[in-house]
Protein backbone atom coordinates (compact mmCIF):
# COMPACT_ATOMS: atom_id res chain seq x y z
CA UNK A 1 0.00 0.00 0.00
CA UNK A 2 1.49 3.62 -1.14
CA UNK A 3 1.83 6.44 1.05
CA UNK A 4 -0.38 8.09 -1.05
CA UNK A 5 -3.70 5.45 -0.65
CA UNK A 6 -2.72 5.74 3.19
CA UNK A 7 -3.38 9.31 3.07
CA UNK A 8 -6.38 8.98 0.91
CA UNK A 9 -7.90 6.36 3.00
CA UNK A 10 -7.08 8.08 6.47
CA UNK A 11 -9.95 10.48 6.50
CA UNK A 12 -12.71 8.42 6.53
CA UNK A 13 -11.32 5.75 8.45
CA UNK A 14 -10.54 8.20 11.23
CA UNK A 15 -14.15 9.82 11.03
CA UNK A 16 -15.57 5.99 11.92
CA UNK A 17 -12.95 6.12 14.88
CA UNK A 18 -13.92 9.84 16.21
CA UNK A 19 -17.93 8.55 15.68
CA UNK A 20 -16.96 5.59 17.45
CA UNK A 21 -15.14 7.85 20.59
CA UNK A 22 -18.09 10.43 20.86
CA UNK A 23 -20.79 7.72 20.92
CA UNK A 24 -18.87 5.86 23.67
CA UNK A 25 -18.16 8.86 25.28
CA UNK A 26 -21.73 9.72 25.52
CA UNK A 27 -22.89 6.24 26.28
CA UNK A 28 -20.28 6.38 29.20
CA UNK A 29 -21.56 9.21 30.63
CA UNK A 30 -25.53 8.00 30.17
CA UNK A 31 -24.67 4.53 32.30
CA UNK A 32 -22.67 6.03 34.63
CA UNK A 33 -25.61 8.08 35.90
CA UNK A 34 -28.14 4.91 35.56
CA UNK A 35 -25.81 2.32 37.20
CA UNK A 36 -25.45 5.36 40.48
CA UNK A 37 -29.58 5.94 39.87
CA UNK A 38 -30.27 2.28 39.69
CA UNK A 39 -27.31 0.66 41.99
CA UNK A 40 -27.69 -2.58 39.28
CA UNK A 41 -24.72 -4.67 39.29
CA UNK A 42 -25.19 -5.77 35.50
CA UNK A 43 -25.52 -1.44 34.41
CA UNK A 44 -22.30 -1.08 36.60
CA UNK A 45 -20.62 -4.33 34.33
CA UNK A 46 -21.91 -2.72 31.22
CA UNK A 47 -20.74 0.96 32.10
CA UNK A 48 -17.23 -1.07 33.13
CA UNK A 49 -17.57 -2.36 29.04
CA UNK A 50 -18.55 0.96 27.99
CA UNK A 51 -15.50 3.00 29.50
CA UNK A 52 -13.46 0.00 27.80
CA UNK A 53 -15.29 0.81 24.79
CA UNK A 54 -14.32 4.54 24.76
CA UNK A 55 -10.21 3.41 25.36
CA UNK A 56 -10.78 0.82 22.46
CA UNK A 57 -12.08 3.42 20.50
CA UNK A 58 -9.22 5.92 21.17
CA UNK A 59 -7.02 2.88 20.38
CA UNK A 60 -8.37 2.62 17.37
CA UNK A 61 -8.30 6.04 16.12
CA UNK A 62 -4.37 6.14 17.38
CA UNK A 63 -3.88 3.03 15.08
CA UNK A 64 -5.82 4.13 11.57
CA UNK A 65 -3.41 7.36 12.14
CA UNK A 66 -0.51 5.85 12.93
CA UNK A 67 -1.12 3.12 10.18
CA UNK A 68 -1.16 5.60 7.43
CA UNK A 69 2.29 7.41 9.03
CA UNK A 70 5.15 6.19 6.54
CA UNK A 71 7.51 3.87 7.51
CA UNK A 72 10.84 6.09 8.84
CA UNK A 73 14.57 5.73 9.24
CA UNK A 74 14.31 3.91 12.64
CA UNK A 75 10.48 2.18 12.09
CA UNK A 76 11.71 0.41 8.03
CA UNK A 77 8.41 -1.67 8.39
CA UNK A 78 6.45 0.93 10.21
CA UNK A 79 4.63 1.41 13.70
CA UNK A 80 1.82 -1.25 13.75
CA UNK A 81 2.65 -2.88 16.26
CA UNK A 82 2.35 -0.10 18.43
CA UNK A 83 -1.58 -1.55 18.03
CA UNK A 84 -0.75 -4.68 19.62
CA UNK A 85 1.49 -2.85 22.39
CA UNK A 86 -1.65 -0.64 23.34
CA UNK A 87 -4.16 -3.73 22.93
CA UNK A 88 -2.05 -5.78 25.91
CA UNK A 89 -2.50 -2.86 27.81
CA UNK A 90 -6.30 -2.52 27.30
CA UNK A 91 -6.39 -6.16 28.14
CA UNK A 92 -4.70 -5.05 31.52
CA UNK A 93 -7.88 -3.16 32.01
CA UNK A 94 -10.83 -5.50 31.16
CA UNK A 95 -9.06 -8.28 33.20
CA UNK A 96 -9.17 -5.79 36.27
CA UNK A 97 -12.71 -4.77 35.16
CA UNK A 98 -13.92 -7.93 34.85
CA UNK A 99 -12.31 -9.23 38.14
CA UNK A 100 -14.14 -5.96 40.55
CA UNK A 101 -17.59 -6.52 38.35
CA UNK A 102 -17.30 -10.35 39.49
CA UNK A 103 -16.76 -9.74 43.05
CA UNK A 104 -19.37 -7.33 43.72
CA UNK A 105 -21.83 -9.15 41.59
CA UNK A 106 -20.57 -12.48 43.89
CA UNK A 107 -21.10 -10.60 47.13
CA UNK A 108 -24.52 -9.44 46.56
CA UNK A 109 -25.80 -13.12 45.85
CA UNK A 110 -27.96 -13.46 48.72
CA UNK A 111 -28.48 -9.98 49.47
CA UNK A 112 -31.49 -8.25 49.26
CA UNK A 113 -32.02 -6.41 45.92
CA UNK A 114 -30.73 -2.97 45.57
CA UNK A 115 -32.02 -2.08 42.47
CA UNK A 116 -34.16 0.81 41.94
CA UNK A 117 -35.33 3.00 38.93
CA UNK A 118 -35.32 -0.23 36.69
CA UNK A 119 -37.77 1.74 34.14
CA UNK A 120 -34.57 4.38 33.75
CA UNK A 121 -31.89 1.37 33.42
CA UNK A 122 -33.71 0.11 30.74
CA UNK A 123 -34.54 2.93 29.08
CA UNK A 124 -30.55 4.07 29.10
CA UNK A 125 -30.05 0.31 27.55
CA UNK A 126 -32.49 1.03 24.77
CA UNK A 127 -30.88 4.06 24.13
CA UNK A 128 -27.84 2.49 24.13
CA UNK A 129 -28.51 0.11 21.81
CA UNK A 130 -30.25 2.52 18.96
CA UNK A 131 -27.05 4.40 19.24
CA UNK A 132 -24.82 1.40 18.74
CA UNK A 133 -26.97 0.53 15.81
CA UNK A 134 -26.33 4.05 14.67
CA UNK A 135 -22.63 3.60 14.96
CA UNK A 136 -22.34 -0.17 13.22
CA UNK A 137 -24.38 1.04 9.59
CA UNK A 138 -21.95 4.33 10.09
CA UNK A 139 -18.61 1.54 10.42
CA UNK A 140 -20.00 -0.92 8.07
CA UNK A 141 -20.18 1.73 5.47
CA UNK A 142 -16.53 3.26 6.11
CA UNK A 143 -15.16 -0.57 5.95
CA UNK A 144 -16.59 -1.39 2.75
CA UNK A 145 -15.32 2.06 1.41
CA UNK A 146 -11.29 1.75 2.87
CA UNK A 147 -11.65 -2.05 4.23
CA UNK A 148 -9.63 -0.19 7.44
CA UNK A 149 -8.89 -3.41 9.83
CA UNK A 150 -8.67 -0.86 12.58
CA UNK A 151 -12.34 -0.04 12.22
CA UNK A 152 -13.71 -3.19 11.56
CA UNK A 153 -12.02 -4.93 14.59
CA UNK A 154 -14.09 -1.47 16.09
CA UNK A 155 -17.35 -2.93 14.56
CA UNK A 156 -16.86 -6.26 15.76
CA UNK A 157 -16.40 -5.00 19.36
CA UNK A 158 -19.44 -2.70 19.51
CA UNK A 159 -21.34 -5.60 18.27
CA UNK A 160 -21.03 -7.39 21.21
CA UNK A 161 -21.80 -4.17 23.22
CA UNK A 162 -25.73 -5.31 21.77
CA UNK A 163 -25.36 -8.26 23.81
CA UNK A 164 -24.41 -6.47 26.86
CA UNK A 165 -27.20 -4.01 26.59
CA UNK A 166 -29.89 -6.89 26.19
CA UNK A 167 -28.32 -8.55 29.16
CA UNK A 168 -28.79 -5.59 31.34
CA UNK A 169 -32.33 -5.05 30.11
CA UNK A 170 -33.49 -9.00 31.00
CA UNK A 171 -31.43 -8.69 34.50
CA UNK A 172 -33.72 -5.36 35.51
CA UNK A 173 -37.13 -6.93 34.10
CA UNK A 174 -36.60 -10.02 35.93
CA UNK A 175 -34.84 -8.49 39.45
CA UNK A 176 -37.27 -5.44 39.33
CA UNK A 177 -40.42 -6.17 38.06
CA UNK A 178 -40.73 -10.16 37.88
CA UNK A 179 -39.15 -10.35 41.45
CA UNK A 180 -36.92 -13.09 40.30
CA UNK A 181 -33.91 -12.35 43.30
CA UNK A 182 -30.46 -12.93 42.11
CA UNK A 183 -31.24 -12.39 38.56
CA UNK A 184 -29.06 -9.15 38.77
CA UNK A 185 -26.22 -10.44 40.63
CA UNK A 186 -26.34 -13.67 38.19
CA UNK A 187 -25.92 -11.46 34.88
CA UNK A 188 -23.78 -9.36 36.69
CA UNK A 189 -21.16 -12.51 36.96
CA UNK A 190 -22.41 -13.35 33.28
CA UNK A 191 -21.00 -9.81 31.77
CA UNK A 192 -17.59 -10.21 34.12
CA UNK A 193 -17.13 -13.47 32.55
CA UNK A 194 -17.77 -11.57 29.15
CA UNK A 195 -15.70 -9.13 29.79
CA UNK A 196 -13.14 -11.79 31.21
CA UNK A 197 -13.22 -13.78 27.58
CA UNK A 198 -13.25 -10.42 25.35
CA UNK A 199 -9.90 -9.52 27.67
CA UNK A 200 -8.59 -13.31 26.38
CA UNK A 201 -9.50 -13.08 22.89
CA UNK A 202 -7.77 -9.08 22.66
CA UNK A 203 -4.49 -10.80 24.19
CA UNK A 204 -4.49 -13.74 21.96
CA UNK A 205 -4.60 -11.14 18.37
CA UNK A 206 -2.06 -9.01 20.48
CA UNK A 207 0.40 -11.99 20.90
CA UNK A 208 -0.34 -13.36 17.64
CA UNK A 209 0.63 -10.13 16.27
CA UNK A 210 4.00 -9.69 18.20
CA UNK A 211 5.08 -12.79 17.54
CA UNK A 212 4.22 -12.75 13.77
CA UNK A 213 1.70 -15.31 13.38
CA UNK A 214 1.38 -16.46 9.57
CA UNK A 215 -1.59 -15.84 8.11
CA UNK A 216 -4.67 -18.58 8.01
CA UNK A 217 -3.82 -21.04 5.37
CA UNK A 218 -6.86 -19.94 3.25
CA UNK A 219 -5.46 -16.64 2.82
CA UNK A 220 -1.99 -17.81 2.03
CA UNK A 221 -3.20 -20.24 -0.43
CA UNK A 222 -4.90 -17.25 -2.21
CA UNK A 223 -1.74 -15.26 -2.19
CA UNK A 224 0.75 -18.36 -3.96
CA UNK A 225 -2.57 -18.97 -6.36
CA UNK A 226 -1.72 -15.43 -7.59
CA UNK A 227 2.04 -15.30 -7.45
CA UNK A 228 2.77 -18.56 -9.26
CA UNK A 229 0.49 -17.85 -12.50
CA UNK A 230 3.79 -16.56 -14.13
CA UNK A 231 4.96 -19.22 -17.16
CA UNK A 232 8.33 -18.03 -15.95
CA UNK A 233 8.32 -19.15 -12.24
CA UNK A 234 10.28 -22.66 -11.99
CA UNK A 235 9.01 -22.86 -8.00
CA UNK A 236 8.53 -20.99 -5.05
CA UNK A 237 10.12 -21.82 -1.51
CA UNK A 238 10.42 -19.95 1.83
CA UNK A 239 7.12 -18.24 2.01
CA UNK A 240 7.28 -15.65 5.42
CA UNK A 241 4.03 -13.77 6.00
CA UNK A 242 2.84 -11.46 9.07
CA UNK A 243 0.86 -8.50 9.88
CA UNK A 244 1.52 -5.32 11.73
CA UNK A 245 -1.44 -3.38 13.25
CA UNK A 246 -3.48 -2.59 9.91
CA UNK A 247 -0.55 -3.96 7.06
CA UNK A 248 1.06 -6.53 5.58
CA UNK A 249 3.78 -8.29 4.69
CA UNK A 250 4.67 -11.45 2.51
CA UNK A 251 8.15 -12.23 1.13
CA UNK A 252 9.18 -15.55 -0.92
CA UNK A 253 12.15 -16.56 -2.68
CA UNK A 254 11.02 -17.40 -6.34
CA UNK A 255 12.72 -19.57 -9.18
CA UNK A 256 13.85 -18.72 -12.29
CA UNK A 257 15.61 -20.39 -15.03
CA UNK A 258 19.12 -20.32 -14.71
CA UNK A 259 19.71 -18.81 -18.23
CA UNK A 260 18.01 -16.21 -17.52
CA UNK A 261 19.66 -12.49 -17.47
CA UNK A 262 19.34 -9.70 -14.56
CA UNK A 263 16.93 -7.91 -16.75
CA UNK A 264 15.22 -10.60 -17.88
CA UNK A 265 14.77 -12.08 -14.30
CA UNK A 266 13.70 -8.08 -13.17
CA UNK A 267 11.08 -7.98 -15.45
CA UNK A 268 9.34 -11.52 -14.25
CA UNK A 269 9.70 -9.91 -10.64
CA UNK A 270 7.66 -6.62 -11.38
CA UNK A 271 4.93 -8.91 -13.12
CA UNK A 272 4.52 -10.79 -10.45
CA UNK A 273 4.62 -8.18 -8.05
CA UNK A 274 2.13 -6.59 -10.21
CA UNK A 275 -0.18 -9.17 -10.02
CA UNK A 276 0.01 -9.42 -6.55
CA UNK A 277 -0.72 -5.91 -6.04
CA UNK A 278 -4.01 -5.75 -7.89
CA UNK A 279 -4.98 -8.86 -6.23
CA UNK A 280 -3.62 -7.78 -2.68
CA UNK A 281 -3.49 -4.09 -2.82
CA UNK A 282 -2.70 -3.74 0.83
CA UNK A 283 0.22 -6.08 1.28
CA UNK A 284 3.62 -4.90 0.91
CA UNK A 285 5.77 -7.28 -0.71
CA UNK A 286 9.42 -8.90 -0.72
CA UNK A 287 10.83 -11.41 -3.50
CA UNK A 288 13.98 -12.83 -3.24
CA UNK A 289 15.48 -14.53 -6.85
CA UNK A 290 16.93 -17.74 -6.90
CA UNK A 291 18.14 -19.88 -9.90
CA UNK A 292 16.09 -23.30 -10.77
CA UNK A 293 17.69 -25.63 -8.62
CA UNK A 294 19.30 -23.24 -6.29
CA UNK A 295 19.57 -24.69 -2.66
CA UNK A 296 19.97 -22.11 -0.07
CA UNK A 297 20.59 -23.96 3.11
CA UNK A 298 19.56 -27.60 4.87
CA UNK A 299 16.76 -26.16 6.51
CA UNK A 300 13.72 -28.18 4.97
CA UNK A 301 11.04 -25.22 6.54
CA UNK A 302 13.00 -22.89 4.32
CA UNK A 303 13.55 -25.09 1.25
CA UNK A 304 10.02 -26.62 1.17
CA UNK A 305 8.54 -25.88 -1.89
CA UNK A 306 4.81 -24.40 -1.74
CA UNK A 307 3.68 -23.57 -4.75
CA UNK A 308 0.19 -24.35 -5.46
CA UNK A 309 -0.66 -28.13 -6.65
CA UNK A 310 -1.63 -27.24 -10.28
CA UNK A 311 1.71 -25.47 -10.84
CA UNK A 312 3.40 -27.28 -13.78
CA UNK A 313 0.27 -28.28 -15.17
CA UNK A 314 -1.12 -24.71 -16.46
CA UNK A 315 -1.52 -24.68 -20.22
CA UNK A 316 -1.08 -20.78 -21.39
CA UNK A 317 -3.20 -19.50 -24.19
Amino acid sequence: MTNEERRRLLPDAARAAVASVAVAGFLLALKSYAAWSTGSVAMLGSVADTGLDLLASLVTLYGVRLAATPADHDHRFGHGKAEALAALFQVALITASAIGIGWRAVVSFGQPSSVDAAEFGIGVSVVAILVTFGLLAYQRTIIRRTGSVAVMADSVHYQSDLLLNVAVIVALVLDQMVGLEGADAFFGVAIALWLAWGAFRASSHAIDQLMDKEWPEEERTRFLDVAARNPDIRGIHDFRTRRSGSLRFAQFHMNVARDMTVAEAHDVVEAVEDKLRAAFPRVEVLIHLDPEGHVDTDNPLVEADVTPHWFGKRTYL
